[in-house]
C-alpha cells in the first residue's frame, strides 16, 4: 500500500495540544508528524507550550516558515510584499501566505491525514483542503468525517450501496431500524444533517466502519490507500471541559493566556483574558482582548500599533491609539460586564462555548 502520512497541525491554543495528547497516546500507532507554522508574531506562551509538549510527549514539533530565506520574519516580510497592507477579515493574505501555502508545501503531494482538534461542543467545519490529497479527520467528535466525505456516503444515489454495506456487518437487532433509516431519501424535509445524526446514535463504530468500507472501495481519499484505520472504533466525544482536564492531567498545562485576570471599572469586578492562539494582534480578536493586550503585553500592542502607522488599521472602526484612551478602556470594560452579566443566567458550561465561537477567528489558522 502507498505510503500515507499522518499529521497534525499544533496553533498553540488548547484543541490542537490537547489533540496531540490524546493521539499520541492512545493510538501510538499512527506515526504521526507534529507541525507548527510559525507567523513570527506569536505570543511568548505559545512558544512554551510547543516546548512542553515537545518534552511531555517525547517529540519534535516541525517549525514551518513560509519566508525561510528572507532577512526578517515571515509576517514582515509579507508585508512588505503587500505594501504595509494589513491583513484583516476581508482580506485574509496572511492565513493563506502564513498557515495553508507552508502547510501544502510541507506535505507535498503524498496522500495525508491532517488531524483536526474540533471538538464535540463546537459546531463548525474547520478548514478543508481542496487539495485531493489531503484528508481531514475530527477525532474529537462524535463524527470524525469530514462534509465532504458524509455528502458522498449519504448521497441518495448510494443508497442501496450503503445498505448492503450496513447488511454486511451483521448487526441483528439494530439492523432494521437502520436500513430504514438508510432507505430514507434526502430532501428539503429530511436533511444530511439529520440523517447522519440518526446513524451515529444508532452506532458510531457501524458508521465509521461503513465509512471506511466506502472510501476504500469508492474514492481516491487517503484513507483509500491504508489496510486498518484504528480511528474507526473511536467513540470518544470530547467537550471543552475535557479539553482542559487532558491538558492538566498531562503535565503540559492549559496555554496561560487563558488563565482569567482581574480588573476594576467603576467600583466594579470582572475579569479577562484572550480566548485564541495565534499572532498577538489578530484582528478576529474582541474589544476586550485588545485592551487585555494593552494591559498583559503592552510591548507587544506598541509592537501591533506600530504597524497602522502605514494608514491601515486592524479594526475598520477604531485605530488602536484610539482604544487605548482611558474613557474608551472604560467603556470596553463596562460592556463587557453587561455581556457577562446577560450570561449570568446561563450555565457556565454554555458561556464558554459562547465565549469559544466568538474567539474561534479564521478556522485556517487551527489546521
Amino acid at each position: 500500500m502507498t505510503k500515507v502520512r499522518h499529521v497534525i497541525g499544533i496553533s498553540g491554543g488548547k484543541d490542537s495540544s490537547a489533540l496531540a495528547i490524546y493521539l499520541n497516546d492512545k493510538y501510538p500507532g499512527l506515526s504521526l508528524e507534529y507541525y507548527f507554522c510559525d507567523t513570527g508574531k506569536e505570543l511568548k506562551e505559545t512558544y512554551e507550550l510547543i516546548s512542553n509538549l515537545e518534552t511531555r510527549l517525547g517529540i519534535q514539533v516541525q517549525k514551518l516558515n513560509s519566508a525561510q530565506n528572507s532577512h526578517i520574519n515571515p509576517f514582515d516580510h509579507f508585508l512588505e510584499i503587500y505594501g504595509g497592507f494589513l491583513p484583516s477579515s476581508n482580506a485574509r493574505w496572511c492565513t493563506k501566505k502564513l498557515k495553508l501555502e507552508p502547510f501544502e508545501k510541507f506535505v507535498a503531494d503524498d496522500p495525508v491525514i491532517s488531524y483536526v482538534g474540533i471538538r464535540g461542543d463546537e459546531d463548525r467545519e474547520g478548514y478543508i483542503s481542496k487539495k485531493s490529497n489531503i484528508q481531514s479527520i475530527f477525532p474529537f467528535r462524535k463524527n470524525i468525517w469530514s462534509e465532504d466525505v458524509i455528502q458522498k456516503i449519504l448521497a441518495n444515489n448510494k443508497i442501496e450501496i450503503i445498505a448492503q454495506f450496513y447488511k454486511d456487518l451483521n448487526l441483528e437487532d439494530k439492523s432494521e431500524r437502520i436500513l430504514e433509516v438508510i432507505h430514507i431519501p434526502l430532501s428539503p424535509n429530511y436533511l444530511q444533517s439529520e440523517k447522519l445524526n440518526v446513524l451515529l446514535d444508532l452506532g458510531i463504530k457501524e458508521f465509521n466502519k461503513v465509512t471506511f468500507r466506502f472510501i476504500k472501495e469508492f474514492t481516491d481519499y487517503p484513507l483509500s490507500k491504508v489496510d486498518k484505520f484504528p480511528l474507526v472504533d473511536n467513540e470518544d466525544i470530547k467537550i471543552r471541559e475535557d479539553i482542559f482536564t487532558l491538558l492538566r492531567d498531562s503535565g503540559v498545562g492549559v496555554p496561560k493566556y487563558y488563565d482569567q485576570k482581574e480588573f476594576q471599572v467603576n467600583a466594579k469586578k470582572g475579569s479577562y483574558a484572550r480566548s485564541r492562539s495565534g499572532c498577538f494582534f489578530c484582528f478576529f480578536q474582541q474589544k476586550i482582548e485588545w485592551v487585555w493586550l494593552y494591559e498583559q503585553h503592552p510591548e507587544m500592542f506598541t509592537k501591533a500599533m506600530e504597524y497602522e502607522k502605514e494608514g491601515y488599521s486592524w479594526m475598520d472602526n477604531e485605530r488602536l491609539e484610539e482604544l487605548i484612551q482611558p474613557e474608551r478602556i472604560e467603556q470596553i470594560k463596562e460592556d463587557y460586564l453587561i455581556k457577562q452579566s446577560k450570561n449570568k443566567g446561563k450555565s457556565a458550561y454554555l458561556v464558554d462555548i459562547i465565549e469559544d465561537a466568538e474567539g474561534e477567528g479564521c478556522a485556517a489558522c487551527f489546521i
